[in-house]
């Protein structure tokens, strides 16, 4: 795991920038301030992007370092790994949706009775699913790794996926 600890902040910040821009303060933005569309690279790729596939390496790169997988243990982990990845990205999107539609009403003034009961639902419904994602792959890593290996590749995940939520949570104000 002594790689994890040295590449965390490396990984942070990169989730740093990737996260919603957000007033860190808590603070409303003036109500005429926008937000400016992240820039584009030459290639057309938004920063944004390129901030996503940063850190899809980095993750990637840090599981590796800290699995210490045999060559026939990595046969069988990294299918099983790249497919909870798109899983992840799935409910990504859901959250950044979430958190969308909550910093919108935020933006706007007094958030509504019926969506912030939506915003609840939603979210309790994310976390279920995300939940059920990464039961569905613990139970399929179990197959093709020893437990030892099954508890270092979970921790390693929430450790990285608890870094990513708690920027989220610093930069998302909380409702009036």
């Amino acid at each position: 795991m002594k790689h994890l600890i040295v590449w965390m902040p490396a990984l942070l910040a990169l989730a740093t920038g990737s996260a919603m821009a957000e007033d860190k303060a808590g603070a409303k933005p003036a109500p005429t301030q926008k937000q400016a569309a992240p820039a584009a690279s030459p290639g057309g790729e938004s920063q944004m992007e390129i901030l996503r596939q940063k850190l899809k390496t980095d993750k990637r790169y840090i599981v590796s370092e800290n699995m210490e997988l045999t060559a026939a243990e990595a046969k069988e982990f990294w299918p099983l790994y790249d497919a909870y990845q798109k899983d992840l990205e799935k409910l990504n999107q859901r959250l950044s949706s979430i958190a969308t539609t909550y910093l919108d009403a935020y933006n706007k003034g007094p958030i509504s009775d019926d969506l912030s009961k939506k915003l609840v639902k939603d979210s309790l419904e994310l976390e279920q699913a995300e939940l059920e994602a990464k039961q569905k792959t613990l139970d399929k890593v179990k197959k093709v790794l020893p437990p030892f290996k099954v508890v270092r590749y979970a921790q390693i995940e929430n450790k990285i996926r608890a870094l990513v939520k708690y920027e989220l949570a610093v930069q998302i104000p909380v409702a009036d």
